[in-house]
Formats: structure tokens, sequence, C-alpha cells
């Protein structure tokens, strides 16, 4: 008998990662929890009974604290799950402050569709009593036939790929030779880096394991070359401050708000840009950030270096940090150019929308994007270039400038997704490629099969693979 793994979701599309793998001693592991976002039936899938009986799960790890890795945790504790959660501590931290944010998403979901919310406040506070951290590097014994390993992913702070030991016994044929031990390494990547990153090191390599899950949000596509990306934000930010105009940023709260903050403290101490009004425009933004100005110890060589010389680079000329409704409203009141971050990245609600509505009209501001926009997002609507949307229920003219700009991106592209599976070794055998778009993943599956020669595909939802 061998290990099996069913991906529960977070197939055929880039959100819902939660996946069950299954030991031969019968220890069931999952790895993340994550809301399905974006789809049009994303609101029905959520509320769905796991597929799964909670009781007999050993453990949930956590890859990281993106909503569409940890959010229907609450619902599964809801439901009835007891055992232990487990994630680096900044994870758990940031995944706190994640939840604790999604609930006035969901109510607002729940309120526009006449369902019941999928969680309250009550059901995020049941989580964490339950939730324990580990740190990278600390190989624990989770029950007597499975170990686990965190190794960083580089993708937002905290974020750790789950490497998974399973000791088992096998029937030997011959006399004298039964009960032989086998191990089998599986790496559960979660959403990996897009090494080198202004602020985190490294994703680190595959190593020795047997059976791979990873991501494929880009695996059909690259991004725009690292070293020219902060030109082109420069270029992107001097163009609309020519203009008079408004930048509009719709960031992700986690590591995308902090990296743009990095890099335009870096603007503006070089002088490449005038200083002008910046805003952080969202409470969640302002709390991980607070986050990750406590764990400088987790970034790269060179930012750890630009800190310790006095550089605050989350605290600059002209930046402010906008908390309340009111400070938000103002905003719009500030006259002249200025530039504005604010969640959520996809323009799916936050207060973004509520800036975009105000400056899409106006031909003089500019939206940029900066992250992945899944289908049906707003988000993806502007980057696919829709002269009309609707915002609150309101049809909106789209006259202002759509600029894109992926390279800050923290996500591995095609060539390093690539380039990453070939840090494994030989022992390698199967890849399911997941966490993507149809399309991204087959592209990915066939170029790992072509250019490495390592059997790679594109799993269905629901379905149990056996690992042999």
């Amino acid at each position: 008998m061998n290990s099996k793994i069913t991906f529960c979701t977070g197939v055929g599309t880039v959100t819902g990662a939660n996946f069950l793998l299954e030991t031969p001693a019968g220890t069931h592991i999952l790895v993340d929890c994550g809301l399905v976002q974006g789809e049009r039936v994303a609101n029905e899938e959520n509320h769905e009974p796991f597929s799964y009986d909670l009781s007999r799960i050993s453990a949930l790890f956590i890859t990281h604290a993106h909503l569409d890795h940890v959010g229907r945790i609450p619902k599964l504790v809801k439901d009835g799950y007891t055992g232990p959660i487990y994630s680096t501590p900044e994870t758990m931290a940031l995944a706190e402050l994640v939840l604790n944010d999604a609930v006035g998403i969901l109510g607002m979901e729940a309120r526009q569709t006449g369902a019941e919310p999928l969680y309250n406040l009550d059901d995020v506070q049941a989580v964490f009593p339950l939730w324990k951290t580990v740190n990278y590097h600390e190989s624990f014994q989770v029950t007597p036939d499975v170990s686990v390993f965190l190794k960083d992913a580089g993708h937002i702070l905290g974020s750790s790929m789950i490497e998974v030991t399973v000791r088992g016994t096998t029937q030997g044929k011959g006399q004298g030779i039964k009960g032989i031990t086998s191990i089998e390494k599986i790496l559960f990547t979660g959403d990996l880096g897009n090494s080198p990153a202004p602020l985190l090191r490294d994703s680190e390599a595959v190593g020795d394991v047997d059976y791979m899950v990873m991501e494929s949000v880009y695996g059909d596509r690259n991004h725009e070359s690292k070293e020219g990306r902060t030109a082109q934000f420069q270029k992107v930010i001097m163009d609309t401050l020519s203009r008079g105009g408004t930048l509009v940023i719709p960031a992700f709260s986690l590591d995308r708000t902090q990296v743009l903050l990095y890099e335009l403290n870096n603007l503006v101490e070089q002088k490449k840009i005038p200083s002008v009004p910046i805003f952080v425009d969202s409470p969640l933004a302002i709390k991980a950030t607070e986050i990750y100005s406590q764990s400088e110890d987790l970034f790269n060589d060179h930012a750890k270096e630009q800190i310790r010389n006095g550089d605050d680079v989350f605290h600059f000329p002209h930046l402010q940090y906008t908390v309340s409704q009111n400070e938000s409203r103002d905003i719009e009141r500030t006259k002249g150019a200025k530039i504005i971050l604010a969640g959520s990245g996809m323009s799916m609600g936050g207060r973004v929308v509520g800036h975009e509505g105000f400056y899409l009209p106006d031909a003089n501001s500019t939206i940029l994007l900066v992250g992945y926009q899944s289908a049906g997002s707003l988000g993806r609507q502007l980057a696919e270039g829709a002269k009309k949307i609707h915002i609150h229920g309101e049809s909106i003219n789209v006259k202002a400038h759509i600029e894109t700009l992926y390279g800050y991106s923290a996500h591995k592209d095609s060539d390093h997704l690539v380039e990453f599976v070939s840090t494994g070794t030989e022992k390698l055998k199967k890849i399911f490629v997941a966490m993507g778009e149809p399309k991204a993943s087959m592209f990915l599956a066939q170029r790992l099969n072509n250019e490495l020669g390592i059997k790679a595909i594109v799993p269905e939802r629901g379905e149990v693979y056996e690992l042999n």
C-alpha cells in the first residue's frame, strides 16, 4: 500500500488550496485550507461541506497566510476539526490579521447573496488555540510514521514549503526480509517567491524529495526582467505625476504593499521621483507592515544591511498610513499629484475599489496592476482592456491609464518554475502541477516533461492519486 494525495480544491484555479495526504499507516494530513476566490460560483463552493472526515485528520499545515490558503480554516474548526494547525510564527501572526479582516468581506458577500456568512469573529478566535508554530529547518515528528520539515518558499513573510517524510514497512518476497523500512518524501511548495525579491530571501532548493505538489500561477508566461522592474515602476510614477494625476495601485496587503514601500522609499531617497503624498490606505496592510518591520531577520542580506545602516524603509517623508474611514475619504480631497496603495490586490473589495471608482474616469490618472488578477475579478477586467466597468452598481467609463507591471509579482514565472524543479535530485519521480488556471498548469506540466524528463501531471479536483 502506498501514500495517496487527494486534491480537494486548488486545481483548475489559482485559489482554494486544500490537499489531503493519506499514509499507509492511516495518518491523514491536510496542507492548506483556503478560500476559492474570484469565480462566479466561489461563494457556493466555499460553503460546501469538506470532502473528508474531519475526525481522521491528524494535523493541518499552512504554507502561508494568503486568504486562498487560510480562508476556510475557521469553517474547518466550526465544522468540527480539533487537531493541531502548524505554520511558521510569522504565518500565524499574519493569518490572524487576514482572517479577522475576512469576516467583514464575507459578511458583505453574505448580505449581497442572502446567504449565511461563512464564519464570524467567534469562529476565527476558536482557531488560534489549535495553532502551533514551527521555525524553518526544524524537523519534528507529527505521528509515528510522519515527520515534517519547513523550508523558506520566499513568497511572503513566513511562507514555507512543507516537506513531509513518510516512513512505513514493506513486505519482502524472500524469507527473512520482511518489515523493510520504506521512506518517501513529498514536497508541497505552496506559492513560490519571485526570487530574487527586493525584501525577502530566495526560495530554497527542492532537495531530495520523491514527489512534489507545486503551484503554476504563471506556468505559461514570464515576467518582465527583475533588473528593469524598478525603472518601469519609476516611469509609470513619473508619467502620472507629470500629468498632475493620481497613481492608484491595488496592492495585496501582505508583501506587495511592503515591497512597493521599500521601492518607493529608495526612489524618494535617491531623488528619482519627487516627494509627493503617498498613502497606504489599508488597515490590514498597515498591521502587516508592523509585523514585517519586526521580522527583519527574514529579509535578504541587502535589505538587512540597508536597515542596519539606519534606513527605516517603511517610514519616509510624505508617507501617510490612513487607518480610519474618514482619513481614507480625505485622500480624494488632497489636491495635486499623489500615490495611493490600497487593497485588495485584485480589486475584489476593500478601499481600493472606492478609489478606482473616483479616479478611473480621470484621463490624467493611472491604475497600476502589480499582481495576478484572477478570472472574474475587477482587476482582470481592467487588465483585459475593459472600457466600462461596474462598481457598487454604478457604470463607470474607464478613461484613466491602465498599466501592468508583473515584475513585482510574488510568484515565480514559467522559466523560474522550471529552474526551481531542476534543483531537485534524480529521486524526483512525479510532479503534480496545481494552483493555476488550466492553461497555465498544462503548459508548465508539458515543459517539465519535455525539458527535464520528469513526469508531471495536472491532477483533477477530488481525484485520489496513489504515489507509486
